[in-house]
This record gives C-alpha cells, sequence and structure tokens, in this order.
C-alpha cells in the first residue's frame, strides 16, 4: 500500500513578529494576526507553536476555550486540537486545523504563513485513494456522523478498498443537529461533505437505499429492492427514530416527527401562523418549541414532568429554561400527559390532556424519545439490549467478527464511569466512535475513551454539558441560574459525574479535559468559593 502524505508546501510566506519571546509562560496562548490571519500561538514547555484559531465545527475561537497539555478542547462544542501539528483529536467537527512555521530569534517570536494557504482556516487530514484492484468491501449502514467519521479515518489510515455509505435519506450525511435548531435551513448549508468530496475519495454514497437484513454467514446485507451486497467488514451505525405517538389521533394529518431534513421544512412551513403544540420536554422537543416561539401564532408545550429535563440537567435548570421560553408566550402544562389528539374531516383541531384541559392546535409536534433502528438485524444472532441497542465493546466490534457498531444505535462501555454500559445519542460520541470503528478495522487497536460532550440551543442561549449524570444525588452551583449564569456540577459518590453551564466558558470544556485525562473532581473540591481547581 501506498503512504499517505501531506502536501508538499509553496516557498512564499508572510512573515510577521507575532511577539516577545517571554510574552507567554508554558500552558499560555493567545491569538495573534498574521498577514491578516488569525493565528492561535501557544507555548507548552518552552517551545512555541501556531495554529489555525477557529474551531472546525462552528468557527468558535479556540483562543477562550481549554488548553491542558498539547491540545486545546474548543468552549463551545468540546473538540480538541493538538496545538502542535493542528490536527484533530475529539469531536465534532470533521478537519484539523492549519498549522503554521513558528521561529524564535533574538527574543522575538515570528509566525510564517504560506501565501498560497493564508486564507484556509481548516485543513482535510490526507487520505489515499481507491485502488480498484483491491478486492476488500467495507459496508457502512447509516448516514449518519458515524459512517462519515468511519469512511474518513479508513481513507486517513491508507485503507485502499471499496467504502459504500448506505442511507434511507435523501441526503449524503448532514449535520442533522440543526434541524431542531433552525429549521428552515438551505440543504446545502448543512451538508457535512460535497459530492465532490465523496468522489475525490472514493466513497460511495448510496441515498435513498434501505437495508432490510443482514446475513452474518454469508457476509451480505440485503436492500430493501431485494438485491443483495456483499462485504468483508461491515458497519452498523443505524442511529435511532423518533418515538410516534401512542394515543388516539396519532395518524391525524398535521402531527409530526422530527427526523429528515423534509420533516424540518415541513414542521416550519405548516407552523407558520398557525397554532402549534409540542409533547415532550425533551432536548428535541424544546428546541423546536424556542425556534417556533417568533414563528407560530402560538406555541404550547406538554410535559410530564414538574419541568423539563427533570432528570437530565435537573429541576433548576429546567424552571429557568422554561420562564426564558414563558417570556416569549410560550405555554407550559407540566405534569400531564396527551389523552387524545383531536381531529376534524381527518386533520388536527386540538389536543386533550389527562388534566382534561383542551389544547387548539394545527400541527402537533411529538418529542417524546427514541428507538434505535436494530429491527432489521432479526434473526442475525447480532447481540442487542433491553433497548433493543446493539451491544459492542471498547473497540466498537459485536459478537459476531467483522461486524462493527458505532453511533446512537449502541450500548458501550463508557470509560468515565468505569467501563458501565450506556447508550449516549450525541452527535460527537458518534464521530468518536465511527473512528474508533475504522481504526480497528484497519486492525490500529483503539479503545473508545472519548468523554461525553453535547449543548442545546434556547432562544440564541447555548447550554454546554459534559460527562454522563444518570443517577447523580446532588448538584452543586456555582454562580446563579435565575440571573443565567452558571457552573452546575453534578454529583455521585462524593465525585462530579457531569457538568453543565450557561454563559460560564471555558468550565465545562476544562472539566471535559479534566475527566478525559482521568483526574477525579471530589465533591469537597468544589465546595470551596473559589475556582482555582478549574483553572479558568
Amino acid at each position: 500500500m501506498n503512504q499517505c502524505q501531506e502536501p508538499g508546501e509553496g516557498q512564499e510566506f508572510v512573515t510577521e513578529i507575532v511577539c516577545q519571546e517571554d510574552d507567554l509562560k508554558d500552558g499560555q496562548m493567545k491569538e495573534v494576526t498574521v498577514g491578516d490571519q488569525k493565528v492561535l500561538l501557544v507555548r507548552i514547555e518552552g517551545q512555541y507553536s501556531a495554529v489555525g484559531s477557529q474551531c472546525s465545527h462552528y468557527n468558535a475561537p479556540l483562543v477562550k476555550g481549554a488548553l491542558v497539555g498539547d491540545r486545546v478542547r474548543c468552549p463551545f462544542h468540546g473538540a480538541c486540537f493538538n496545538v502542535r501539528n493542528g490536527d484533530i483529536e475529539e469531536f465534532p467537527g470533521l478537519d484539523s486545523l492549519p498549522s503554521y512555521k513558528v521561529k524564535v530569534e533574538d527574543g522575538k517570536v515570528y509566525v510564517s504563513i504560506n501565501k498560497n494557504s493564508l486564507k484556509l482556516t481548516r485543513r482535510v487530514k490526507a487520505m489515499c485513494s481507491i485502488v480498484p484492484d483491491v478486492k476488500h468491501t467495507i459496508l457502512l449502514i447509516g448516514g449518519g456522523p458515524a459512517s462519515l467519521v468511519c469512511a474518513e479515518t479508513l481513507r486517513q489510515n491508507c485503507y485502499q478498498g471499496r467504502i459504500i455509505i448506505i442511507t434511507k435519506d435523501n441526503m449524503p450525511p448532514f449535520d442533522k443537529p440543526k434541524l431542531s435548531k433552525a429549521m428552515n435551513v438551505d440543504p446545502d448549508s448543512i451538508l457535512l461533505r460535497s459530492s465532490d468530496f465523496y468522489q475525490q475519495h472514493g466513497i460511495e454514497v448510496w441515498t435513498q437505499k434501505e437495508v432490510v437484513s443482514v446475513n452474518p454467514a454469508n457476509k451480505a446485507v440485503k436492500l430493501s429492492n431485494g438485491t443483495l451486497q456483499c462485504y468483508d467488514q461491515l458497519l452498523i451505525s443505524t442511529g435511532c427514530r423518533a418515538r410516534p405517538l401512542n394515543c388516539p389521533g396519532a395518524d391525524l394529518k398535521g402531527v409530526k416527527l422530527l427526523q429528515s431534513f423534509e420533516d424540518a421544512k415541513e414542521i416550519h412551513s405548516s407552523c407558520l401562523g398557525h397554532k402549534a403544540v409540542v409533547i415532550g420536554t425533551s432536548f428535541i422537543g424544546m428546541e423546536v418549541a424556542s425556534f417556533l416561539s417568533d414563528k407560530a401564532a402560538s406555541v404550547a408545550v406538554v410535559g410530564t414532568s414538574s419541568s423539563p429535563y427533570e432528570h437530565s440537567l435537573g429541576p433548576e435548570i429546567g424552571k429557568m429554561c422554561m420562564q426564558m421560553m414563558e417570556e416569549k408566550d410560550v405555554k407550559f402544562y407540566m405534569k400531564d400527559d396527551v389523552l387524545e389528539i383531536v381531529g376534524e374531516n381527518g386533520k388536527v383541531k386540538g389536543v386533550r390532556l389527562k388534566s382534561g384541559a383542551v389544547l387548539e392546535a394545527d400541527v402537533v409536534i411529538a418529542g417524546i424519545g427514541v428507538i434505535p433502528n436494530t429491527d432489521f438485524l432479526a434473526g442475525s444472532e447480532l447481540e442487542v439490549d433491553s433497548r433493543k441497542a446493539l451491544i459492542v465493546d471498547k473497540f466498537m466490534r459485536t459478537n459476531i467478527p467483522d461486524i462493527f457498531s458505532a453511533g446512537d444505535v449502541t450500548s458501550f462501555p463508557l470509560t468515565i464511569r468505569g467501563d458501565q454500559r450506556v447508550n449516549i445519542g450525541h452527535w460527537q460520541m458518534s464521530q468518536a466512535q465511527g473512528r474508533v470503528a475504522a481504526l480497528n478495522m484497519v486492525k490500529k487497536p483503539t479503545q473508545i475513551e472519548s468523554v461525553p460532550f453535547f449543548w442545546t440551543v434556547l432562544l440564541g442561549k447555548s447550554i454546554r454539558y459534559t460527562g454522563y449524570g444518570e443517577g447523580y444525588t446532588e448538584i452543586i452551583f456555582k454562580g446563579k441560574v435565575e440571573e443565567r449564569t452558571f457552573l452546575a456540577l453534578y454529583i455521585k459518590d462524593e465525585v462530579v459525574v457531569a457538568a453543565a453551564s450557561l454563559m460560564f466558558d471555558p468550565a465545562v470544556a476544562r472539566i471535559a479535559e479534566m475527566m478525559a485525562a482521568g483526574q477525579i473532581i471530589t465533591k469537597a473540591q468544589t465546595q470551596s468559593d473559589d475556582l482555582k481547581w478549574l483553572q479558568m
């Protein structure tokens, strides 16, 4: 196999003095400018290095992130980059950062950028090409982030066989978290990669195709059109589907689930100037209600708990979110549930609740949880858990050789919780698992050790979260929830198991790095008035 090589550099450089040698101490970073390009300058162990200043995910300024050792973690969504070479080491985001030449001379620090790449803010890692006579096929079922990162990682590690992504969606892999946060997005703006990219790197993407069964003995999958496709190695990353409502009237016109780009577009257009009722106070339900708050004629939210996010983020944060939304005239019906959806001429007219209240509705959107997409595996002897999530080990291997799984569909051992088996539906975790699956496919043994990190956006404000808080017994707050500036630390067995924040960056990013390094944060530490332990 030929070796992956970084492209050669041109000879014309823009060079500027960016600071004095003693301006930064070890473990410090600053944003500097070279020829109109912003650069992140870092000093580690007496050595200066320079990389792109913006996270490759959503362009967040990395200078506001957490620098731990030789990597910087984005303050917004938790992506990590090696500051010596710019390589992406933790997701979300697909691309690495450009890295620049640094020279220290006569007490001055110089940074040089190749003129040809002066405007580039991200770098695609070098990939090898497909070799037509390599008779080996890796099949990736599902068009989400796990499949895409798996495909790219295979090419980055010189896999030269055939790669096929099979997806039920009409579109190649796209930025799904945006669907509930900005439902009227242009489809081209949410594509993760262009069609040219797939062509260039020999990645086949089959859209609008569904795998209906897997035959491990024959190493083949059957598609809904009856055709068979053989594989040498298989990745199952089929994700989850939205749980449908189970009540009279659930099949009326105007009852919606949010799963695809088309669903988002339809919900947006059908709610404009109409009455919307959102069932469920999950992250999806709340984001949809937030987005519709200034577009629908009215928005009502129905939840079974006392406050939104009661079990995940806790009642204090839930009540704060509810108050924020109520200020935008969103009405909440908590500790209640849907008895039936009332219709007229086959179309939604209202929602009858168990409390007896009847809410007027033109559109009903359900956000009441998800179901892993594993029905098609019946009879394959692949092992699933009680929730029907596919069981994998730390190498993302299922119980059948050459079949791997990644993403929301998996039940996997979580390092930071002593390898407790969990099912986590985070975008970042899906990408991390796709990478680990690919490395193990090409015989580079790698375990999944990522720390969960996710975010939600309500009315333009982002709540960030890291760790795994299930079973927490106490929350310690820094800042004030009622003032909407806080850090929440979730405690179980006298240690921090998760953290959430609003307007408190880069606290969650730093805690994620501490957890990734295996550091234990004790309850006693968090109770002190200062935040020295956070090194913010």
